[in-house]
């Protein structure tokens, strides 16, 4: 089926056919896994300067991604034969408002792959010092390409790898919330002696949610392969809620523990802030080596996961005509390789970019630019769940009418703190979509005169 083809196909059938490669654990792994990456581990030091605002700002972000992970959920279970949340929004919204923010998701995915190239790096480092002579740079690169290699060796090779590195992943989550219970019992007092001085304000605030909100990024990860899931219609709600709140739980604990055990001001100024958390819990140095080594697992993990995403983005935008229909090819494994490619090219540019700032910096910077990207996608995901409900789904109660409408206000009031140039970067990549769209249209006019 060539690109024309895939245009003139009504929405029921314009899906590829189910493969059934990834199952409920391989999704929920997928949300999870790509939910809990390095963001979380970095940004204790970008939560710093906010001092106390970041509680605020995880309750809000925790309150608003799981709204949203219900919202993915719903329309997956009533759209289940859409090919993710492309056709989730251009069957509700058209195919304008779907495309500019599809779009805006795709190149999120592919900077998200970078950003957690340059955080896997500080840890790398305190893992795996024999590494610290390698220039980061060429580090950060090779990490990207490997990915890139497993997942040539389709879905399932590269759900394995993200089903064993979600498991591993939790390993650090555990002893940090364990040691830091511990801590609480024998010496409440510690949880005390720095409490950040920063002013509780708006402001504050919202610019906090913005960057808490990158750590939860991932939670429609199951939504995205959907042509290769098993019985999507249950599968893809269970994984996407169960991760979604499995992870906010984590996310709650962990953040708690560093942000009030470390120094403000040295924790702003942590490259691996999570190992000074359990140095500072344990006493030694070791510990906070074999923590490092299991968060660059995790780390890993995630960037696995993204790249699978990303390529099976790609492809679904190919196959309806919005990329090059070259980009849809596949190789004998199943892996859409030629967007494998493209995807890891475009990432690794904006990674030796990166490195003209410090990694702190730098992977802040990213963090708000690719949280920016996302908001469009979970925004008219939220008005998609909305106009599904007026149409009248027997499925759907009023509760669903609330979710899409939360679920859009909490994206617009994300929208809001990202600030000025990171929402000049979200417009901007939408121009930048403006001509493939144009190219579409075109096609679909010469395919109408020629018929």
């Amino acid at each position: 089926m060539n690109a024309t083809d895939a245009i003139k196909q009504p929405l029921a059938q314009s899906v590829t056919p189910r493969s059934g490669q990834l199952g409920f654990w391989m999704c929920t792994a997928l949300v999870v896994g790509n939910t809990i990456g390095i963001g979380i581990f970095m940004q204790p030091a970008s939560l710093a300067p906010f001092g106390l605002n970041a509680f605020i700002a995880w309750a809000i972000t925790v309150f608003g991604c799981v709204t949203l992970a219900v919202v993915f959920a719903l329309l997956a279970r009533n759209l289940a034969r859409a090919d993710g949340p492309f056709e989730y929004m251009r069957s509700t919204l058209g195919e304008f408002p779907a495309f500019l923010a599809i779009w805006c998701y795709w190149v999120s995915c592919w900077v998200t792959n970078a950003a957690l190239a340059v955080g896997v790096i500080g840890y790398l480092n305190t893992a795996l010092p024999l590494f610290g002579g390698i220039s980061p740079a060429v580090m950060a690169v090779s990490l990207i390409w490997l990915f890139v290699a497993i997942n040539l060796l389709g879905a399932r090779a590269g759900g394995r790898v993200q089903l064993l590195t979600t498991v591993l992943k939790l390993a650090p989550m555990a002893v940090v919330i364990a040691a830091g219970l511990w801590l609480l019992l024998v010496e409440p007092a510690a949880y005390v002696q720095h409490v950040p001085t920063t002013p509780i304000t708006l402001q504050a605030t919202l610019a906090a949610s913005t960057i808490a909100l990158f750590a939860m990024l991932g939670i429609e990860s199951a939504t995205i392969p959907a042509s290769k899931v098993r019985d999507p219609e249950r599968t893809i709600p269970r994984a996407t809620v169960f991760g979604a709140i499995l992870t906010a739980l984590i996310y709650i604990a962990v953040t708690a523990i560093a942000l009030l055990l470390i120094p403000q001001d040295d924790l702003a100024k942590s490259s691996a802030p999570f190992v000074d958390v359990l140095n500072r819990l344990v006493g030694g140095g070791g510990g906070g080596r074999w923590l490092a080594f299991f968060i660059l697992v995790s780390g890993l993990g995630c960037l696995n996961g993204w790249t699978l995403l990303v390529a099976e983005l790609t492809r679904t935008l190919a196959a309806n005509g919005l990329l090059p229909a070259p980009l849809a090819a596949v190789n004998r494994y199943g892996a859409p390789f030629i967007a494998l490619l493209l995807t890891a090219a475009l990432a690794t540019v904006v990674t030796l970019m990166n490195y003209s700032k410090s990694l702190v910096d730098g992977f802040t910077f990213l963090s708000i630019v690719v949280t920016a990207a996302n908001l469009p996608l979970y925004f008219c995901c939220g008005l998609a769940l909305v106009v599904l409900w007026r149409r009248g789904s027997g499925t759907l109660s009023r509760t669903a009418l609330w979710l899409g409408v939360i679920g859009a206000v909490y994206s617009v009031f994300t929208i809001v703190g990202v600030g000025k140039e990171a929402f000049g970067w979200a417009l901007a990549l939408a121009a930048a979509g403006l001509p493939f769209y144009g190219l579409r249209l075109l096609r679909r006019r010469t395919a109408t005169a020629a018929r």
